[in-house]
C-alpha cells in the first residue's frame, strides 16, 4: 500500500494536478484584493481557497505515511510543510498578519516544479561565493562613500554630506535609479565628477554584480553535472539489471532444453 502511495504522488498527472490546484489557489488570492470581486464572490473564492488546502493537506499526509522517516530528511517537504502549516494558523485576532500570508502557497511550485527546484538548489549552492561578492561590493561601497562625502560633501550636502547618505545615494546610483541627475547635480560644482560616477557604475554595475551572475551560472552547471551523473549512475545500475536478467533468461532456457531431452536408457 505505501509502494501504490508513493507511485500516485509521483505519478505526472497528479503533479499537474497539484500545479493546477496551487496557480487555482493563488489566482483566487489574488482575485480577493479586488473588493468588487470580493462582494460579489467573496463565498466561493473562500470555498475554493479552503478546498485548495484541504488538498495540500491531504496530499502532506500520504507523504508522511508513504514515506514515513524519510519525509523529515527531505528539505522540500519540510518547506511545504511550514508553508501549509502558516495556512492552518488561526488568522484572527493578532495573528490576523498571517491571512496575508497565505499568498506563500505559490512558493510551492518551487517544491513541485522541477525546472525551479533546480534553479534555487543553485542558488543555495552559490550563497558561498555569493558571499564574498557581497563582502567585496560592499567594501567598493563604502570606500566610494568616504571619497564622496570628502569631495562632494560639502556642496551636495543633501546627497553627500555624510556617510550614511552617501552609502544610499551610491547605493542608489548602482541600482541605475535617477544616478544622471545626481551626477549633473554634483557636476554643477566639480565638472571633473563624472569620472568619479562613471568608474564607480563600471566597477559595481559592469564587474561585481556580473560576478554574481557568473556564481550563478557555475553554480547551476554544476547542478545539471550532478543530475546527469545521477541520471548515468541509474541508466547503468538498469542496464546491469536487464544484462542478469538476460543471463538468468538463457541459463532458464537451458535447463528447459536439458529436461525436454529424453534420458538415454
Amino acid at each position: 500500500m505505501r509502494e501504490r502511495t508513493r507511485a500516485f504522488l509521483a505519478h505526472p498527472r497528479f503533479q499537474r494536478f497539484i500545479i493546477g490546484v496551487i496557480l487555482i489557489n493563488a489566482a483566487t488570492l489574488g482575485l480577493e484584493t479586488v473588493p468588487p470581486v470580493v462582494e460579489q464572490y467573496g463565498h466561493l473564492l473562500t470555498a475554493i481557497d479552503h478546498i485548495a488546502l484541504y488538498i495540500f493537506v491531504a496530499e502532506l499526509l500520504a507523504k508522511i505515511y508513504a514515506e514515513r522517516s524519510a519525509f523529515l530528511r527531505d528539505p522540500w517537504n519540510i518547506f511545504d510543510t511550514t508553508i501549509v502549516a502558516i495556512a492552518l494558523a488561526p488568522a484572527t485576532g493578532g495573528l490576523s498578519v498571517l491571512r496575508s500570508l497565505r499568498i506563500l502557497r505559490a512558493l510551492r511550485l518551487l517544491s513541485v516544479v522541477p525546472s525551479l527546484r533546480r534553479v534555487v538548489s543553485a542558488l543555495l549552492r552559490a550563497m558561498p561565493g555569493m558571499s564574498s561578492i557581497v563582502v567585496l561590493l560592499s567594501l567598493v561601497l563604502y570606500v566610494a562613500a568616504v571619497m564622496a562625502t570628502k569631495l562632494y560633501g560639502e556642496s551636495a550636502p543633501e546627497r553627500f554630506g555624510s556617510l550614511p547618505t552617501s552609502l544610499f545615494t551610491l547605493y542608489q546610483t548602482m541600482t541605475g535609479d535617477d544616478w544622471g541627475n545626481i551626477a549633473r547635480e554634483v557636476m554643477q560644482t566639480h565638472p571633473s565628477a563624472w569620472i568619479f560616477f562613471t568608474i564607480f557604475i563600471l566597477v559595481c554595475t559592469f564587474v561585481v554584480l556580473n560576478l554574481f551572475m557568473a556564481v550563478v551560472v557555475s553554480a547551476m552547471d554544476e547542478e545539471n553535472a550532478e543530475e546527469r551523473a545521477a541520471l548515468e549512475d541509474t541508466s547503468a545500475h538498469t542496464q546491469q539489471i536487464l544484462n542478469e536478467l538476460a543471463e538468468l533468461r538463457k541459463e532458464l532456457a537451458e535447463l528447459r532444453h536439458e529436461a525436454s531431452q529424453p534420458s538415454p536408457r
